[in-house]
């Protein structure tokens, strides 16, 4: 199920949260909105969800419009917001059947025993909400936004306070669940996004400013192919410098070069040859991306 956002604006007061912003998102993806706090990315979470309205534009899902086609456009969501608003002293089985309850489902038990299981909720679903740990809230507020088996899956920050264990069943989870949901989340966490998303979304400012996915942002961000090589003795970086289609050298350690060399250049040859004249063996030549943590660095700090 589609969800296409169009020209996206939300203004409060005279501050601008997001300007012009459109995207889609295309059935069985999971897509990560990456930003800086302030971004405007749970901003548009809600108003993709029809928490708030916007200032300006439109988002549809499957079709139907946030404006006047609401209550469909929420019949196919599951929300997580930031901070899951959760009722602390049900019990976590009865929370969730009221949940259920509410979006007229029927075999509501079954429903609710399913969740529990599919979220690792088992051993606590006994427990008052309020007693459980952070993680195990966060599994309840996850569990509610599938309960109804939605199409579409807005999560934002769904891993915030898991242990590693529980982070890595999350994650297999919403692997699993954006086989067949559209799946879109917001993280802080540089290595979700690389674990989880066919793709990312980085807003910085109310802007999108990048969109693609994780091994091309990569490449465009650094412009040019990074080669890390360690020859077995001393090579002027001057002489490395000079090889066609490098165009910066940096020394990390010992006899380690970082090379950044033109996209279309293969500079494999020229430094076998210049292992040769120098008297050295190459020890070691690899090809390194930038991280998607740089990407986004180089994308949103001021």
């Amino acid at each position: 199920m589609a969800i296409t956002v169009s020209n996206i604006s939300k203004l409060y007061g005279s501050q601008r949260a997001l300007d012009a912003v459109s995207f889609n998102i295309n059935p069985g993806e999971v897509v990560g909105i990456l930003g800086p706090n302030g971004a405007g990315k749970s901003t548009l979470m809600k108003i993709i969800t029809c928490f708030i309205p916007p200032t300006g534009g439109n988002v549809t899902v499957d079709g139907f419009s946030i404006h006047d086609q609401s209550i469909e456009v929420r019949r196919r969501v599951g929300y997580l917001p930031e901070n899951t608003p959760l009722y602390t002293e049900m019990y976590v089985r009865e929370y969730l059947e009221f949940v259920a309850g509410m979006h007229k489902l029927q075999n509501i038990k079954k429903r609710t025993s399913e969740m529990i299981e599919m979220t690792g909720l088992a051993r606590e679903q006994h427990k008052k909400i309020g007693q459980l740990s952070k993680g195990f809230r966060q599994r309840v507020g996850i569990a509610q936004a599938m309960i109804h088996n939605p199409d579409v899956l807005i999560l934002d920050e769904p891993t915030s306070g898991l242990d590693p264990n529980q982070l890595l069943d999350i994650r297999q989870l919403i692997r699993t669940l954006g086989k067949e949901k559209t799946v879109m989340l917001s993280t802080h966490i540089m290595q979700e996004v690389e674990a989880i998303c066919s793709r990312a979304i980085i807003i910085n400012q109310g802007k999108i400013v990048a969109d693609d996915t994780t091994a091309s942002l990569s490449s465009k961000l650094t412009g040019s192919n990074i080669i890390l090589v360690e020859f077995s003795g001393p090579v002027s970086g001057e002489k490395i410098k000079n090889l066609k289609g490098a165009r910066k050298v940096k020394l990390r350690e010992n006899n380690l070069w970082e090379i950044h060399a033109d996209m279309e250049t293969d500079l494999r040859e020229d430094l076998f040859k210049l292992a040769v004249d120098n008297k050295v063996s190459i020890l070691s030549m690899n090809r390194e991306n930038a991280s998607l943590e740089q990407v986004f660095q180089s994308l949103t700090l001021i």
